[in-house]
Formats: C-alpha cells, structure tokens, sequence
C-alpha cells in the first residue's frame, strides 16, 4: 500500500490539463482517481459536487445560515489540545509534549484557532475535512478543500477493490487534485492525511464521504431566501399592498403608457411609502395582495430561522434568532439549559471526533491519546462550576464512606463507576475504626489514691 502511493507521487506523470488524475498501473494493477462526477466508482470515492454552489448559496447569501456557522466556529476554535493519559483504563491526567507543537502553530502565523476554524468551515460546507502532514514538510499542516480531494479504496492488503462496496474496502490514500492546468494532482498516503467527519454526517450513500449538515436543510434556506426577497420587494415598491389598477375602454394605449410611467415615478419604492394615491378618471384601484402584518410575516420567517438553526446544532436561544428571543427563553435557567444542551450535543461530538481524526498524523504516545482541554473555553465556563461541585460530592462521599470502614481504594472505585457492589469493607467500624467489643474488654483502669486529710491536688495545704 505505501509502496504504491509513494510510487504514484514519484514516478507518474501527470496528466494535463483538467481531465485530473485518472489512472495509473502498478505491480500490473490499474488504480483510478479523480474524474468527473460524484459517483463512487471501483476504488474510488469522488467528492461531492456543489462545494462551490454551497459557499456562494447558504453561506455567503443568507444571514442565518451565516449567524449559525460563526457561532459553531466561534466556540469550537476556543479548544486547545493536549494528552490525556489512562489509568486501568479510564481517563487519567493531561499533560503536553513537544510533539503537541505543531497544533499550536500549524503553518506560519497560524494558531490552533486558525486550524480549528478553517477545518470546521470545510467539513460543515463541504461535509469533509481533510488535514495533511506530507512526509516532504512533517512540521506544517494544511487544510486542503474538500472537493479537491478523492478518496483512493484499497482491500486490507493494499490491493484495488473491485467496488466502493466491497465489505474489506478502506481507505489506502487520497488524491488531491485542483483541477486546473496550473497544480499537478498529488497523491498522498492514509497516515498522510486527517479526516474529519462531524458526527452523524456521513453521507449515507457513500462508503467514506460525509455530508454537509447544510445538505437536508437547502428547501428551508431558500424559502428564508425567498422571505427575505419578498420583503425586500415590499418596500422597494412602495411598502404598500400589490394593486390592480383598471382602466376604462376609451383610455387609449400611449394614455396608459404614461399614466404607468407617471404612477411609477411617484409612488413605486420605499422612499415614496405611505403618499396619497390621486388617480384621473377611467382608472379604478384594487387591492390583491396581502401586507406583511396580514402575512404574519414575523412567524412565518422565524419558523424557518428555528429550522435551520436547529440542523446546526445550535439553539435558537444562542444565535440568536427570532424565536429565541421571545418569552421565557432569555431566562437565566433557559438560557443555560439551551448552552449546555449545545455544548453536550454538539461541540463536545466535534471535539472528541476531531481528537481522534488528527491521531492520523499526530500519533500518542503510548497509552494516552488526543484530547481538548475544556479549562479556558468561555462557553463551557458555568460547566466548570457545575463539574467542581460534583467532585466535591464524590470527594465527600469517599469520606464517609472511609469512615464507615469501607477501604479507600473500593470506596474511590465504587463513587467513581457509581457501582455501589464495588465497596469492600474492612471489618472495622466506629469514627475510630475499633474492631467490634474492643472497648468493652479493655481492662478498667486503677483509681487514684486518696490525697491526706488537709493536702489540696496542687500540692498546696487546706
């Protein structure tokens, strides 16, 4: 498997200008690459089409959609790694080695933050993130995007896969290939490249690719799209009703001309909003249309915002739109049920699965793997708080629990796993941890002697 990439990126000529990388023979075997379309095909996973459309559509034209994702990028960026050891098997201390550096700065004049934010803007658009760490510059990373890459299949032994379906296919490498006459394609190896998933956003119709979370929602951003223009429409002609404006039979047509021409002129868009109407004889007025308040336009909008901002992962109440700002939901209690929904459901999954993607290309040490660092990101601070009294509960559980007989070591592990049949007791009970009748048999001990008639206890006389 290495053997082959290593020898498609050394020897093979590339082909030119636009057709991308479309095969090459090795060991007597034909490997495929990018071509057009988004099929998967043999032993290969092309990437979805419309990254672009994405970009300009949703992203760059709609304001919710925007105010989601910045919000998603806003708190995930806060995230710094480290190690996180093990202990028997459960998560142990954290801790950082030099080979953590290469998140802190990424690529010149880059932060963890930076890395953070461009991976999550190219898996959350384009349903993929792709990380690489080339073997030529092991000290810098980069974020590739994700519809310049296709996924090569291989079985476990490195050999071509006759289908994407096949049950031993896996990922043996990718192609990256920009497709234009000026960057030849490359291939690069598995252990080359991190690939990040949001969680729960693979493409259900393809073996390894993943799915923009934008994807299921492209009906509701263009009916948010359509409100927008609609009320854009609205005060551009005038803020009033849509009119039907008749005329009588003996108006002739240069006579509508320029009666179309003068009422346009002094009624049509929002700066001429609210003048009196004055028609001439021959023309009659109707209302066909409804305004906005007769719409209820507020709700039907704020319905799809709620939509949207629900396939984000982020609560109406933190965007924030619409709907998240009425009634009970800016109270103090809902607000914080709303952020620690968001940090459990949806940023805490994207941390995790992040860890374990980036272990690709930044391997652990024995027995630790990848982890965040929770401790300095504002939105999880009242978790904090909330994680700080739980520990003093479980600390004082173990107490009691030690002072009950219990040993310490069953007393830990018991509050711990919240498995009370792990307590072992040591058979000694009481504050002081006496064996049972201790105190009953100890022998009685002699009275003091009777002081002389007259002789004080201090030794002073009567």
């Amino acid at each position: 498997m290495t053997s082959l990439l290593q020898h498609a990126r050394r020897a093979f000529v590339w082909p030119y200008p636009t057709q991308g990388f479309e095969s090459f023979n090795f060991g007597g075997q034909q490997y495929f690459g990018v071509s057009s379309g988004g099929v998967s095909t043999q032993d290969r996973e092309p990437p979805p089409a419309g990254f672009a459309q994405m970009v300009d559509g949703p992203f760059r034209s709609n304001a919710i959609v925007f105010a989601c994702e910045q919000k998603r990028i806003s708190v995930f960026s806060e995230a710094r790694f480290l190690w996180r050891g093990f202990n028997q098997g459960r998560p142990g201390k954290l801790f950082s080695t030099a080979e953590l550096d290469i998140l802190e700065s990424p690529w010149d004049r880059g932060t963890t933050s930076d890395l953070l934010a461009e991976i999550l803007v190219m898996a959350d658009i384009g349903g993929n993130g792709y990380v690489a760490r080339t073997q030529e510059q092991p000290d810098r990373l980069r974020v590739l995007r994700p519809d310049w890459v296709t996924i090569v299949m291989g079985d476990s032994s490195g050999r071509p896969v006759q289908s994407a379906a096949q049950l031993d296919a896996e990922i043996i490498g990718f192609i990256y290939d920009p497709k234009d006459s000026r960057t030849e394609p490359e291939a690069l190896l598995a252990s080359e490249v991190a690939h990040f998933i949001p969680p729960g956003l693979r493409d259900p119709l393809a073996r390894f690719r993943g799915m923009s979370w934008l994807t299921p929602i492209i009906r509701e951003v263009q009916a948010d799209q359509a409100a927008t223009m609609h009320k854009l429409s609205f005060f551009e002609n005038g803020a009033t009703p849509q009119m039907v404006v008749s005329f009588d039979a003996a108006v002739t047509e240069d006579q509508f001309k320029a009666f179309v021409m003068k009422m346009d002129e002094s009624h049509k868009g929002w700066q001429n909003a609210y003048k009196t109407l004055y028609l001439g004889g021959g023309a009659t007025p109707t209302v066909v249309g409804k305004d906005l308040q007769q719409l209820d336009f507020s709700a039907t909008q704020g319905k799809g915002e709620t939509r949207i901002a629900a396939a984000s992962g982020v609560h109406p109440v933190l965007v924030p739109v619409s709907e998240g700002m009425q009634g009970s939901s800016l109270n103090a209690g809902n607000y914080g049920a709303a952020r620690r929904s968001t940090a459990d459901t949806t940023f805490r999954p994207l941390w995790r699965n992040l860890c374990g993607s980036l272990a690709a290309i930044i391997p652990p040490p024995s027995g630790a793997e990848l982890w965040y660092d929770e401790a300095n990101i504002p939105f999880l601070r009242e978790d904090a708080e909330a994680a700080a009294k739980i520990v003093q509960i479980q600390a004082e559980t173990i107490t009691k629990l030690v002072r009950e007989g219990y040993t310490p070591e069953s007393a830990s592990a018991a509050v711990m796993a919240q498995d009370l049949s792990q307590l072992e007791h040591t058979g000694l009970v009481s504050v002081q941890l006496q064996p049972p009748g201790l105190l009953a048999a100890a022998p009685a001990l002699p009275k003091p002697a009777a002081l002389p008639v007259g002789v004080s206890s201090n030794g002073g006389g009567s």
